[in-house]
């Protein structure tokens, strides 16, 4: 969720494509929790309960579900140190650059989750990201190591607490989640003062959940990605290695084994299950990123690079862009159509949305050189107001 700040013809554009992808499976999941108040309740809308709506909940839960949030999450490590690079090159010390841009980004998290959608990872990746600033200088054996320690450490836990732990003792009963679930959906239908408390009542299960799954699995895909942008195993694919097609054939058969555990283990209604999940995302995220390469860099399928790239070369924009106008569709200040779409509907529609935003992203990037976001961002990093109308080299 950054922009990277870095000169003309310097860019690495299947960075920006992936981030692109990426932002794809983020919008298939906020969707559905933007859409209404029963997944975040982990329990099933009772309108939508046909087989066809079963099976696109089940392809979202094992393809999607976690996969994108860790490639996200790589990514992000990854752009840190094209931003070292950028501050190298342009003379600037990067230090206070780096932490003005992860006070900038809090920020702009805090504002997200207050007005518009409250499931935000903004203030996750800022907090995680002081971490990795810290960790900035630390050999790369430690830096995996540290990123193994963290994984590890989420698994056991999670594992813990499914063996050991009452969830009945915690967890509210179906009849309670199921009325809950009602409840909320009532309260996206109301004004902003109804939004802004729905929002502000799940901070602490944000906070929870960012201090126990989001926050360490996301340092750990940071350092990864730290890891790899310091090799730049990213700026000399060809897209004929083989690497990429082993990461295929282990990626594909134990990530989707994952996820299939995942989901007719309970999902997130089952921490074990979770567990499943966390651990083999990355696995199925990696031979999404070798296909995604392999495709990128072969005549007839690089299209796909340039149809990507400039919506990920601005994911700030079409991140905030996909909550704001989840906002207005489903809430009570804009269309009202919270619990009104079933699975297939609801996965189509964030389908066509992230098509106009490539489009749109593409018809931007030729006039401008960043997202509003990205460009408000940007003033907050290098302390100075920056020019719009000075574009990059063109995306492709």
């Amino acid at each position: 969720m950054t922009d990277q700040l870095v000169a003309p013809g310097s860019r690495v554009h299947d960075v920006d494509a992936l981030r692109g992808f990426a932002l794809l499976g983020i919008f298939v999941v906020n969707i559905t929790f933007m859409a209404s108040g029963y997944p975040g309740n982990l329990v099933v809308d009772p309108q939508f309960t046909s087989r066809l709506d079963e099976v696109v909940r089940g392809v979202s839960s094992v393809f999607v579900d976690m996969k994108f949030y860790v490639l996200f999450s790589f990514l992000f490590g990854y752009s840190f140190t094209l931003q070292m690079e950028s501050a190298a090159a342009a003379g600037a010390a990067f230090e206070p650059r780096m932490l003005r841009r992860i006070a900038g980004l809090f920020l702009l998290g805090v504002l997200h989750i207050v007005f518009l959608y409250g499931g935000d990872v903004l203030t996750t990746y800022a907090v995680a990201g002081l971490v990795l600033f810290w960790m900035r200088g630390c050999a790369d054996r430690t830096a995996l190591r540290v990123a193994a320690a963290l994984y590890g450490v989420v698994l056991v836990g999670l594992v813990s607490s499914g063996l050991f732990l009452d969830a009945s003792a915690v967890l509210p009963s179906a009849e309670q989640a199921r009325a809950a679930a009602e409840q909320s959906t009532a309260a996206m239908l109301g004004g902003w003062g109804e939004i802004i408390g729905r929002h502000l009542d799940g901070l602490w299960l944000l906070i929870l959940q960012a201090l126990t799954l989001q926050g360490p699995t996301a340092l750990a895909m940071f350092l990864l990605g730290l890891v790899a942008g310091r090799r730049k195993v990213l700026a000399r694919v060809r897209g004929d290695e083989p690497i990429l097609r082993r990461v295929q054939w282990i990626g594909f058969p134990v990530g989707v084994a994952g996820g299939l555990a995942y989901t007719f283990g309970g999902g997130n209604g089952h921490t074990v299950a979770v567990a499943v999940s966390v651990a083999t995302a990355p696995l199925l995220a990696a031979a999404y990123v070798a296909t995604l390469l392999r495709l990128m860099h072969s005549p007839r399928t690089a299209w796909i690079r340039s149809a990507l790239a400039p919506a990920g070369r601005i994911a700030l924009t079409n991140y905030l862009g996909q909550s704001a106008i989840g906002l207005i569709l489903f809430t009570g200040v804009g269309f009202g159509l919270a619990g009104r779409l079933s699975p297939l509907e609801t996965m189509t529609l964030a389908a066509v949305i992230f098509a106009v935003q490539l489009w749109v992203s593409a018809l931007w990037l030729r006039r401008y050189r960043y997202g509003p976001a990205e460009w408000l961002l940007r003033w907050v990093t290098i302390g100075r107001r920056p020019a719009w109308r000075a574009p990059l080299s063109p995306v492709g």
